[in-house]
């Protein structure tokens, strides 16, 4: 049935999985109004994360969501250990210890932690966020059909699943959040790039409230199985106290039959037990990036933008910095005081992380799968015992590249972006483990903490803010351009901030409204062509020789 009625919003967003709803949220608290259609009723039966990265912890820290996070359901005295079994009756391979919720710290560079909190609980969480705002409107049930773009607007049909009823959407922009099997991203996007099969993995979420009392190894978040014919299982604690997630990593495309999947999971115990199957999802591990990130009034991010293999746990922490990184632009054409070309920015910046993330993921992918078959590991004599040293060393080393990845959540940087203005220097290499904080344009602005408590990323989130770290730095010409050409901006005097004055280490720093640094420098000699820069009205560019060529 076909209906005549229309609505329209300042932006539509498809998805209210995480990336959608942070957007939604982030445009709200800059005052806009948004439409979610979501084709699903909400609920989530497999939950595809269950880490919150440390970046993506910034962002709600900003939002106000800490503290929800931290309340979630999710049993934050279990320890995090990730545990190399032959089975869980059978020999301890190696053991990465990791610290529970409660007992882990931040790292030095953020005043925020990881989280561990799935993804049944980190919706709610950003979907009851998103919904405080008066202007935000969910609406579940409701599947995009197709949609028009035009010059001045989008055009989306859109159906009632519940009365099987069409209506257009009516909206300024329209942004795809609607997950790997995207419609927007098909119809805007060309090309996925990469690879389209890693495997196929079925996943299956079983209640055994018991499982933990019934083996000798102790509490640990993951257990990755490696027996005598190779890596083929995990066993993740879904939410810490009774329900668990089985990933058989390569398995028949069509998935497995229950007879199967029950005999896997008494495989991968050892033993005999009893255990309730509550869901089984067949899956293909893919990673792949599309060559665009949309462009005039239609664009794309998460899961439609990138595919990427959930080793590692960047997927979703790479779509939250997708939507932040969107959220400030279209605010800014909103807002009337962007440039031409500070949407086009977006794919430019956001790209390469999906990329450099999705790589590694799939590296992380090709190191869990590492052992291959060792017919005498399980062998109870002295050859057995040496090998299962051997492989256990082997395995545990390479395994830590996936459990410490502070430069991959924190150290991604836009250094080729047009709307940052480069001062020549080079930056640090892109490190999985390692980061080290640093004031360039395009990296994130470092964290200190101030004096009264406040993290310097406190200050930032609505506007660009100018910090000043000398008494005598002169940065009235550039707040005069900007204001002049309409950007939001505040100036904030850390000069008597030691610790500040250190890490930025320069008298003048301009820092977007996603907290990343758009430039440094000791004084402004071409303000407002600084200023279009920064808003994506006169883009720099970088020459292959790596000079700096005006884009204007």
């Amino acid at each position: 049935m076909t209906g005549s009625s229309s609505a329209c919003a300042p932006v539509l967003i498809v998805g209210a999985g995480p990336v959608g709803l942070a957007l939604a949220g982030d445009l709200a608290t800059r005052g806009h109004a948004v439409t979610i259609v979501e084709r699903s009723d909400g609920t989530i039966v497999q939950p595809r994360m269950d880490l919150v990265g440390v970046r993506t912890m910034e962002f709600c820290r900003r939002w106000g969501l800490v503290k929800n996070v931290e309340a979630s359901a999710y049993n934050r005295a279990l320890a995090q250990d990730n545990v190399y079994v032959t089975s869980l009756a059978g020999y301890e391979l190696g053991r990465e210890r990791m610290p529970s919720m409660n007992g882990s710290r931040p790292p030095a560079q953020s005043p925020q932690k990881r989280e561990r909190c799935p993804q049944d609980m980190f919706d709610p969480i950003l979907r009851d966020w998103a919904r405080s705002f008066a202007g935000v409107n969910v609406r579940y049930e409701h599947q995009l059909q197709s949609f028009v773009q035009h010059a001045d607007r989008v055009v989306a049909r859109v159906l009632d699943r519940t009365t099987e009823t069409t209506f257009a959407i009516e909206a300024p922009y329209l942004i795809g959040c609607d997950g790997a099997s995207s419609i927007v991203a098909k119809e805007i996007a060309g090309n996925m790039a990469g690879t389209p099969v890693l495997s196929n993995t079925t996943n299956i979420i079983f209640r055994a409230p018991q499982l933990q009392s019934l083996h000798d190894k102790g509490e640990a978040y993951r257990f990755i199985i490696v027996d005598p014919s190779g890596m083929w299982a995990t066993i993740v604690a879904i939410n810490g106290f009774d329900r668990w997630r089985m990933s058989i990593v390569q398995t028949p495309p069509e998935g497995l039959t229950r007879e199967q999947i029950a005999a896997a999971i008494r495989r991968a115990a050892g033993f005999d037990f009893d255990f309730e199957i509550l869901s089984v999802t067949a899956w293909t591990r893919r990673e792949l990036v599309a060559e665009s990130y949309g462009s005039g009034r239609v664009y794309i991010a998460g899961d439609a933008a990138h595919v990427m293999s959930p080793t590692g746990g960047f997927g979703m922490n790479t779509g939250i910095g997708d939507a932040v990184d969107l959220g400030w632009k279209l605010d800014a054409v909103l807002n009337g005081w962007a440039g031409p070309a500070l949407l086009d920015s977006y794919t430019v910046e956001r790209r390469p992380v999906a990329v450099f993330n999705a790589r590694e993921s799939s590296a992380n992918l090709a190191r869990m799968l590492s052992p291959g078959p060792n017919p005498g590991l399980c062998d109870d004599d002295a050859a057995g015992a040496a090998l299962r040293t051997k492989v256990g060393a082997e395995f545990s080393a390479a395994m830590r590249h996936e459990w410490f990845t502070l430069g991959v959540h924190l150290g991604y940087r836009y250094d080729d972006s047009p709307v940052c203005w480069p001062d020549g220097t080079a930056g640090a290499p892109h490190e999985v483990a390692r980061y080290d904080q640093e004031s360039r344009a395009g990296a994130r602005a470092p964290h200190v903490w101030l004096r009264d408590g406040r993290s310097t990323l406190d200050l930032f989130g609505v506007g660009f803010v100018l910090l000043q770290f000398t008494p005598d730095a002169q940065p009235e010409p550039l707040l005069a351009a900007l204001r002049e050409r309409d950007v939001p901006v505040q100036l904030i005097d850390l000069s008597g901030e030691a610790a500040a004055v250190e890490a930025y280490a320069v008298p003048l720093v301009l820092v977007r409204p996603d907290g990343h640094v758009a430039w440094r420098g000791a004084t402004v000699h071409e303000a407002l062509e600084l200023a279009d820069c920064v808003r994506g009205a006169a883009p720099y560019a970088w020459r292959a020789a790596g000079e700096l060529t005006h884009a204007g």
